[in-house]
């Protein structure tokens, strides 16, 4: 978290206000009750709570849930990696934006080199888990390292995906002139390595999927700001001290922890998310043009809060 913004006298949460172990299995059964069968553990960085693979396998084990899957900024996977796959996780998501060390030091604030981060990358992949890279382009910041992204993973098997810089949160120095759009980012991948577009492997798939004409895997392209998607959103996020939001660019939550901790019983925990769910109203990226030609901005929850 960029250090200017979380400096040495930031007030982080302390653990009674964060979800136990116990909250969450109640929470996610309240979910698959409702119909959920995805669950992505995101963070901030989820490897920093050392009880995620237990969480893991209670999800499996016990819940059932159907796809469970893992964000991390690859920091911790080396050391994490092993006990991952023994509790079942299904896929892992590591966001990494430069291969070149100043560069990547540079868009994760802390001066982070990703040889450690590729380590954790080829341990997991090691043990079999499947590796998926997050890679957000900035036009003048990374966007020169796009193939080179492209050809270190595509020779290891990893599928990147690409995501447009967004407007979240209120500390990330957005701008409109800093976006590269996906439509540019496939055509400047298109000229090395010719791709051809996939259809969707599920309805809501929020990826656009382009696979390399000469069989070495596939690319993906995240375009909330030059294609929204929010007309078929159905991803709900939980945050870690247990505030429901039902938008990436939301600036309010709805108390779930408060509700469980107030004495509901697991009908009255599903009729509490029933009624958020069934009165969302968000489509954030559809309106952004509008808002932002009429020079109107809205507070929103930060990225490191609420996850992606």
């Amino acid at each position: 978290m960029p250090k200017e913004v979380f400096g040495p006298n930031h007030a982080f949460l302390r653990d009674p206000q964060l979800m136990s172990l116990e909250e969450l299995v109640r929470i996610v059964r309240a979910f698959r009750a409702l119909g959920v069968e995805k669950v992505r553990l995101t963070g901030g960085e989820p490897l920093l709570r050392t009880d995620v693979p237990e969480f893991v396998r209670v999800l499996k084990r016990e819940l059932g849930v159907q796809d469970v899957a893992l964000t991390t900024n690859g920091w911790l996977l080396e050391q994490r990696a092993a006990a991952l796959k023994d509790a079942g996780l299904d896929r892992l998501n590591v966001s990494l934006d430069a291969l070149d060390p100043m560069i990547a030091g540079r868009m994760n604030g802390l001066g982070f080199k990703p040889d450690r981060v590729l380590r954790g990358i080829d341990a997991a992949a090691a043990l079999g888990l499947t590796v998926k890279i997050n890679t957000v382009v900035q036009r003048g910041v990374n966007d020169g390292e796009l193939l080179r992204i492209c050809e270190y993973f595509r020779a290891r098997g990893h599928a990147v995906r690409f995501i447009e810089f967004m407007d979240v949160g209120n500390t990330n120095h957005w701008s409109r002139d800093r976006v590269v759009p996906a439509k540019e980012i496939v055509e400047r991948i298109h000229a090395v390595w010719p791709v051809e577009p996939v259809g969707p492997a599920y309805r809501g798939e929020v990826a656009s999927r382009y696979r390399y004409l000469d069989g070495s895997g596939e690319i993906g392209l995240i375009s909330s700001v030059t294609e929204p998607f929010c007309r078929d959103c159905h991803r709900a996020r939980l945050s870690a001290d247990g505030k429901l939001f039902t938008c990436l660019f939301a600036s309010l939550g709805w108390d779930v922890l408060g509700c469980l901790r107030a004495g509901a019983d697991d009908a009255e925990l599903q009729a509490y998310l029933r009624r958020v769910w069934a009165g969302r109203l968000d489509r954030y990226s559809d309106e952004r043009a509008e808002l932002l030609a009429h020079g109107e901005t809205r507070e929103k929850v930060e990225m490191s809060y609420i996850g992606g």
